[in-house]
């Protein structure tokens, strides 16, 4: 599929090769009818929006079978919890206020406005987790957020005081189509919500594992405030956030019904100083990621040459890119350890390493593992304190990882 963005200007960056679908693990016997799309990414000069030039269907991404669930990290569960607070506490008035939250998920955050007693409806496609949160007793719809949907939602039109999202909206191809149901939705003093991976991290990080075909888009604060100036919404508070490497959280209104922040300029000036708008600047992300590539390489290679075993931990979204991009595949590394069981017996995407149960990495660990979780280290390195402690030596596509 292309982007239907409103501008189409979008400047070609690079190609990360031929991709499969990031949460695609597969049993032995699909291995030959495995989908493969090439993954370009390019920049919208007007917009400043940096994003895929194409990707699969959506629903071939989220489905009955959704290998992903909030719910399986302590750090995010209470992460969310904490989001849910600050949002009753900065923007929910009384019991009637309303809320809605764009990909659910498993419920994780929903389920703490449930607790507050406030009224809230969970939209989500992935059949699977949203069984999980209705499951939960959450209002939830399990269907694709879209300007269609929300004629059916009568209860909640113009009466809707906070929409939110994480790392969800960069989901969603249609960007029109998601602001005009969002505008239909939110009333006057209504607002909207949502954190994503930070194009400023991913660009400081080079963790260029955070572009997959979920990730459509990776937001700037120049970016969300030139798309939402479209239709009559402004920016009006920005909060920089430490998960997955580095997020930003939006707070948007209907333009001059809340006074804006002076975070939000600051933030605006530095995107522009640091050349957000100019196509050079990824042009050295792209260099950034050959040179990621080549390392990353180097020190697999070194550990196959003293005879080491290299393994990888947790299979992610984000190790496909990794391992596509890099040429890595079972003849260098010999398992991944993970802890969802939708993943655990099946191969890789593309690369078709053999997903195992995390248990055995306490039982049988390699010499060197390969981090892919590389944003969740601190409670994997306190969970797996152990491995390091007996010699074995954590490594990353991330230069300064350790």
């Amino acid at each position: 599929m292309k982007c239907n963005i409103t501008n189409k200007n979008v400047k070609e960056i690079m190609s990360f090769g031929k991709m499969p679908i990031a949460n695609g693990f597969l049993n032995e016997k699909d291995k030959s009818n495995e989908y493969f799309y090439e993954m370009t990414v390019g920049l919208s000069p007007d917009l400043g929006l940096f994003q895929l030039t194409n990707f699969p269907k959506v629903e071939m991404m989220f489905h009955d079978k959704y290998p992903f669930f909030t719910n399986s990290s302590n750090y995010m569960r209470n992460h969310f919890k904490e989001y849910a607070e600050w949002i009753s506490k900065e923007f929910i008035e009384n019991n009637s206020d309303k809320i809605i939250e764009i990909g659910c998920n498993d419920g994780t955050m929903l389920e703490n406005f449930k607790n507050n007693k406030i009224e809230s409806l969970g939209i989500d496609p992935s059949g699977n987790v949203a069984k999980i949160a209705k499951d939960k007793g959450l209002n939830i719809i399990n269907s694709f957020f879209s300007e269609n949907l929300t004629d059916s939602l009568n209860e909640f039109k113009s009466k809707t005081k906070v929409i939110c999202a994480a790392n969800v909206i960069c989901h969603i191809p249609d960007l029109n189509d998601l602001i005009k149901g969002i505008d239909k939705l939110l009333s006057k003093k209504g607002v909207f919500i949502f954190e994503e991976p930070y194009l400023g991290s991913m660009i400081n990080n080079v963790s260029y594992d955070q572009i997959y075909d979920e990730h459509i888009y990776i937001f700037s604060a120049i970016s969300v405030e030139k798309v939402f100036n479209l239709y009559d919404f402004e920016l009006i508070d920005i909060y920089p956030q430490i998960t997955h490497g580095g997020s930003m959280r939006y707070v948007l209104a209907r333009k001059n019904e809340y006074s804006k922040s002076p975070k939000v300029n600051k933030i605006l000036g530095e995107e522009l100083k640091k050349g957000f708008l100019d196509i050079d600047l990824y042009m050295k992300f792209k260099l950034n990621c050959l040179r990621s590539k080549e390392r990353l390489n180097d020190l697999i290679d070194l550990s196959l040459k003293k005879n080491k075993r290299i393994g990888g931990y947790a299979a992610t979204s984000k190790s496909t890119t990794i391992l596509n991009f890099c040429s890595i595949n079972s003849n260098k590394i010999d398992c991944i350890y993970d802890t969802t069981p939708e993943k655990i017996g099946k191969l890789s995407p593309g690369a078709h390493i053999p997903v195992i149960d995390s248990e055995e990495f306490k039982i049988n660990p390699p010499d060197t593992c390969l981090l892919f979780g590389w944003n969740h280290k601190n409670e994997i390195f306190e969970k797996e304190k152990n491995f390091a402690l007996n010699g074995g030596k954590w490594i990353s596509h991330i230069e300064n990882f350790i």
